[in-house]
């Protein structure tokens, strides 16, 4: 999809392409992101990088951190607002702004966090997000990017039927590490999943099994992606 943006207004009300929710809504932050909670990896203040509905942001308030969660789509915005309101959440704030030009956050997180959000940028805004995301980073911040693989769409240009939503950017591990390191200083790429409820849509691909993929015990495929940690030096 590179130069192409998806629709994110028509996504969050649930219009066109996706019927329901959309599939990387899973209720819950993903796993990946959870078990770096649990392992006391996370430090306030929190910057949930395109956070959508905000189930990351409000899970991260929900263990006592402060958050902020930007994001393009004004109906993800909203719909975050109202889930912090009515779980009674006053640590988690939600910004309508560009991920990828934002600012008035210089220096305050010292965590950030991007959960599926790099590789639904166009190529070609990927400097400006890492440079703002940066700019918004304390001395010392860690980084986190959770990203789909190559691997995750293993399937040919043109397999797409003509009324699907644009699929993510493929980022192999070496682009992803090179955007990255433009400013920050890269610790670890591993081997990860997102989860998500992709079922419906990959099986309208003829040049796709589900077969080749994971479920996990819910029921979600299990993509293959990459988990990057990083970290601002100073």
């Amino acid at each position: 999809m590179t130069g192409e943006l998806m629709d994110w207004e028509a996504v969050y009300r649930e219009q066109g392409a996706f019927v329901g929710p959309p599939p990387w809504n899973i209720g819950e932050p993903q796993p990946e992101i959870t078990a770096l909670i649990r392992d006391g990896k996370i430090r306030s203040d929190v910057l949930d990088a395109g956070c959508g509905v905000a189930e990351l942001s409000l899970a991260l308030a929900a263990h006592g951190h402060t958050v902020v969660g930007i994001d393009v789509s004004a109906s993800a915005i909203a719909r975050a607002k109202q889930a912090a309101k009515d779980r009674g959440v006053e640590t988690a704030a939600f910004v309508q702004d560009d991920i990828a030009s934002f600012t008035g956050y210089d220096g305050r997180f010292n965590t950030i966090i991007d959960s599926t959000l790099f590789h639904s940028l166009p190529v070609e805004a990927r400097d400006g997000y890492i440079r703002s995301v940066y700019r918004a980073a304390a001395p010392g911040a860690s980084y986190y990017v959770l990203v789909f693989a190559p691997a995750a769409f293993p399937f040919p240009d043109g397999a797409l039927p003509a009324d699907s939503a644009p699929i993510p950017n493929h980022v192999t591990e070496q682009e992803l590490r090179e955007a990255v390191a433009r400013c920050w200083e890269v610790d670890d790429v591993r081997p990860a999943f997102i989860h998500a409820h992709l079922s419906d849509v990959l099986s309208r691909i003829p040049a796709v099994s589900l077969d080749d993929y994971e479920v996990d015990e819910k029921g979600r495929l299990k993509m293959p992606a990459f988990l990057l940690t990083a970290h601002k030096v100073g």
